[in-house]
């Protein structure tokens, strides 16, 4: 099994190159190749103060690694019993790379493997961009293993039911704390995106709003107000909404207090930690918000975990190499970025996701994941 998340900086000297790893990446900044280097870079350079006191709050270091660690340790340990089964780490932005995940990999000898994203909805900017990066380094190593890749998993019983158990004990503490005539909405807050990303068909902003049916479905409180919005806008351009600053000012408004769930983080890190716990409460004091409360991420929830052992169980009996958490696609077809729209483009037109295909690209295809020979 193979986790993947974002990464985060290990050392204040690290911020730097993430940053630059971040905004360099094509599925990230969509801009000429011969722009994107030196445009990454300045807009990393623009970052990098902000980033630096958001990471001296805590310590000077992103913990996602270590959680991400804990998730893979006690996911290993959920399937322990079944197959004799070792669950790796790759970050996208920081070490560990794909590259050295896969020399790893490569020591251990699989025989086949299970690509888990820790982002429960898909997105070409977060699980397309890990994937494609396995993918290469795969091609790079040369290793060829049978790989089942599962794309996403943002309604999925175990994971909504699992977040929604968390929501509820955060919902009741909240209440407790609150005067009883004080009404309480909850906002689910998910990493936002370009406006342009998902008119161009990216699925993220579909399936946010698919996870959030799934939890409220499973919380047991009838008649609970809720509603999603969005955080961590980097650029100028114009981002799905509304934005958790707007959520915030409407509570304000509305006199209500809010009870802040991050739908699409499954691990506490900087957004969370330092977005979520200080600044947007900061802004919620400042806006008269009458309470704010903030429900926290899964880490290795043992509930969790349990989902993640049944996603990869069904992964492996899927009989599909790439395949969603209730099997084929189940996107609406105007999600035409969904990895199962381009992997039937692409069946069409010989290269991966129906584009022109590079050297590189020639090079990944059909390494660590093979492609499906039709769409099933």
């Amino acid at each position: 099994m193979v986790l993947f998340n974002l990464g985060g900086p290990d050392s204040p000297g690290a911020i730097k190159p993430f940053l630059v790893n971040l905004f360099t990446d094509p599925a990230i900044l969509r801009v000429p190749a011969f722009l994107r280097g030196a445009l990454g870079r300045f807009i990393a350079g623009r970052r990098l103060k902000p980033a630096t006191e958001n990471y001296a709050l805590l310590g000077g270091r992103s913990p996602l690694l270590e959680l991400t660690r804990q998730q893979a340790d006690a996911l290993e340990a959920a399937l322990s019993g079944e197959f004799e089964a070792r669950c790796f780490v790759a970050m996208r932005y920081w070490h560990p790379f794909s590259a050295e995940t896969v020399a790893e990999v490569a020591a251990w000898e699989p025989d086949e493997a299970v690509l888990l994203p820790l982002y429960p909805q898909y997105s070409t900017t977060t699980t397309g961009s890990s994937l494609d990066d396995w993918q290469a380094a795969c091609a790079a190593a040369g290793l060829r293993v049978p790989a089942t890749a599962l794309c996403c998993w943002h309604s999925d019983p175990g994971f909504a039911a699992s977040t929604a158990a968390i929501l509820r004990r955060a919902w009741e503490a909240a209440r407790e704390a609150l005067a009883p005539d004080v009404p309480l909405r909850i906002l689910f807050s998910a990493h936002g995106l370009p406006e342009s990303i998902v008119k161009r068909g990216d699925p993220y902003q579909w399936q946010v709003e698919r996870s959030v049916e799934a939890v409220m479905a499973r919380l047991g409180l009838p008649g609970a107000e809720h509603r999603v919005c969005y955080q961590s806008r980097a650029t100028p351009q114009t981002w799905i909404g509304p934005s958790t600053e707007e959520a915030i000012g409407q509570a304000a408004r509305d006199r209500v207090a809010v009870l802040v769930c991050p739908i699409a983080f499954v691990s506490e890190h900087s957004e969370t930690l330092v977005e979520l716990d200080m600044e947007y409460r900061d802004l919620a004091d400042k806006e008269g918000v009458p309470g704010y409360f903030r429900v926290p991420a899964q880490n290795a929830d043992p509930d969790f975990i349990a989902a993640l052992a049944g996603l990869v169980r069904q992964a492996r009996d899927s009989g599909r190499r790439l395949c969603s958490w209730a099997g084929g696609r189940q996107c609406p077809k105007a999600q035409s970025d969904c990895p199962h729209a381009r992997a039937a483009q692409a069946s069409l037109t010989g290269s991966p996701g129906g584009r022109r295909e590079t050297v590189p690209a020639r090079r990944a295809r059909g390494a660590g994941i093979d492609r499906p020979a039709r769409v099933q």
